[in-house]
Order: structure tokens, then C-alpha cells, then sequence
């Protein structure tokens, strides 16, 4: 794959100095990767690196806090790391991280919509352009923008925005409006909106996996859906409790989610969390001019006081 041999290369290299760093290996078939922690040259050979790499690895970095840790971070997972450091929830001296430029990576989900099953994955070949997948004795090529991952056609940053190592060539990217999938829910009337939220909410299963998988939920420990003291939410399995905590989660990222779509991809039952994370960040763009986690010397706006905000006309009510 390309960038691999000089990754593990330069990775070897900065290993000595460094008590653990995370990337991808190829997990238990052909199809996923899986987050891997190399410790020794052995670890660093498992090391992978394409379109099947999904997760977000700084979502570890919160609980290795203290140690030295190297990372392989693609565009979006670099985000997430500038938010952190803006919060002061990770000190800059104890990374060293490892960019690639990203092409995009792929959807388990459509995948399995595509060849109709994820059961028996036997072999997957990964070209700059298709992913051909043998499953249960069929072979099937499938385009990479069939099945790659929906963040991706409105990512703008494809390459890492932060990094100690760069591998490769910076890639610009050009979008007409990362905003319109939420310009066109916004079209429909009120009551079909909320119809539709709530049949989301019936699904949701309260297994708290967008939780643990994003980046920026670093309170899981004493999150307030499970919290006794104060005991804001039951545990009774209602719309109502569902689409609570929904908000609730949504509200604290606001100004602070990098759309790196974790919570989205964890979600045992597919519910488009995505669209309420990027329905706030569509509003802390045209109210604040800001966009988490693309420049490291930001200060994000709800960590900030200013008497009076350009776009805000308190006055004037």
C-alpha cells in the first residue's frame, strides 16, 4: 500500500523515544483493520494502512494521558487532536504524530448492503479506486465511491492538519457546500423532522457506543446518562430518555466536533447521528466563523466570553 514501507520506517525510527504508538492492523478478516498498539518492531510490521483504516485513533489519547505516544492520524482524526490540545486535555510535547494524506475510507454498512452479507469475508484486494471482496465463495469489485463513507465526500481536510512526520502530498480539497445535507433536512416542515428523529430515538438501543467512540466525550466515566447524583435520565427505555440524551450529547459537542463520524459508524443500529452533530456545527460556523479542530491557536467559541459577539444583536431584542 502506498506510504506503508516509509510509515513503518519512520515509525521504527521515532519507536525508542516513545512508550506506545497506535495505528491499524488488519483485524478479524480481510475486510476490517483494527486499532494496534506497537510497543516493539515485531508490532510495528502488523502496521496497515488504506481505506479500511475507520477508526478515529485519538479517541485513546485521553486515557494514555501522561505518557509518550505516537499516532498515525488521517485529516479528520488530526482534528480531533487540535480540539483536544485547544481544551487542554493533551499536552503537544507527549505526541509525536504520524499524517498521510486520505483518500477516504469505507463503510462496512454499504458493503454489506452491497454484497449482502459481512458474514465470511475470505480475501479483500484494495486498489486506489475499487475494493474487490470475496465472501462465502463470491467475488465481487466494488468502486470506492460506492462504498465509501458518506463524511467523506464533504471532508475538507484529507490530510493531516497537525503532524511531527508527514508522509506524502498534501491534499487540497475542494467541496461546494459542506453544509447542504443539512440545508435539505432543514427544507422539510417541523412535524416531519421531529416524526423523523423520534423513529430514530425507537431504535436507539442506549448501548452508549457514540459515546465511548468519540473523540471528544472525554467525561464517560461520570456521564450524566448514567449519572446517580445528580439522576438526570432513567434508565427507562423511552423515546422521550432517548432523544434526550441524544440532545444532551449533541450540546456538548457543540463547538467541538470534528465529524470524524465515529458515533455514526458505532451505531449497532445505523441512526444518522451525524446529521444533529453537523446541524450544530452548520450554526457555530454562521454564528462564530468556526470550525473545530482546523486551527491549533483557536480558541474554541464556548470557552471564550466576548461582551459583544459580531454576529450576535443582543441589544437589539
Amino acid at each position: 500500500m502506498q506510504y506503508l514501507d516509509e510509515l513503518k520506517a519512520k515509525i521504527k525510527e521515532k519507536l525508542p523515544d516513545l512508550d506506545v504508538v497506535i495505528g491499524w492492523e488488519q483485524g478479524f478478516d480481510p475486510l476490517r483493520a483494527t486499532p494496534l498498539f506497537m510497543r516493539t518492531e515485531e508490532d510495528v510490521d502488523k502496521l496497515t494502512w488504506g481505506p479500511l483504516c475507520v477508526h478515529n485513533l485519538s479517541t485513546y489519547l485521553t486515557g494514555l494521558k501522561g505518557k509518550k505516544v505516537g499516532i498515525v492520524v488521517k485529516g479528520c482524526d488530526s482534528r480531533s487532536i487540535i480540539e483536544l490540545l485547544q481544551e487542554k486535555l493533551l499536552v503537544r510535547e507527549d505526541l509525536t504524530i504520524f499524517g498521510l494524506p486520505c483518500e477516504g475510507v469505507i463503510s462496512t454498512k454499504k458493503v454489506a448492503r452491497t454484497i449482502g452479507t459481512l458474514d465470511y469475508i475470505e480475501k479483500v484486494d484494495v486498489t486506489p479506486k475499487s475494493i474487490t471482496v470475496t465472501a462465502d465463495g463470491a467475488t465481487k469489485e466494488l468502486s470506492l465511491a460506492d462504498v465509501g463513507a458518506d463524511k467523506c465526500t464533504r471532508c475538507e481536510f484529507h490530510s493531516a492538519l497537525v503532524s511531527d512526520v508527514f508522509i506524502g502530498d498534501s491534499t487540497p480539497t475542494e467541496i461546494d457546500d459542506p453544509y447542504q445535507d443539512v440545508l435539505d433536512f432543514e427544507e422539510k416542515p417541523r412535524e416531519e423532522r421531529m416524526d423523523f428523529w423520534l423513529a430514530q430515538m425507537d431504535r436507539c438501543v442506549r448501548c452508549y457506543a457514540c459515546r465511548n467512540a468519540c473523540p471528544m466525550c472525554v467525561c464517560r466515566d461520570h456521564c450524566v446518562a448514567q449519572s446517580r447524583d445528580p439522576h438526570w435520565l432513567s434508565q427507562d427505555d423511552s423515546v422521550q430518555n432517548k432523544w434526550f440524551f441524544q440532545m444532551i450529547h449533541t450540546m456538548h459537542l457543540a463547538g467541538r466536533c470534528t465529524e470524524c463520524g465515529e458515533c455514526e459508524r458505532s451505531c449497532p443500529v445505523g441512526i444518522p447521528l451525524l446529521l444533529l452533530r453537523r446541524k450544530m456545527n452548520k450554526e457555530i460556523k454562521n454564528t462564530f466563523d468556526y470550525q473545530a479542530g482546523t486551527k491549533i491557536d483557536a480558541k474554541p467559541p464556548l470557552m471564550a466570553f466576548k461582551v459583544e459577539e459580531d454576529n450576535i444583536n443582543e441589544r437589539g431584542w
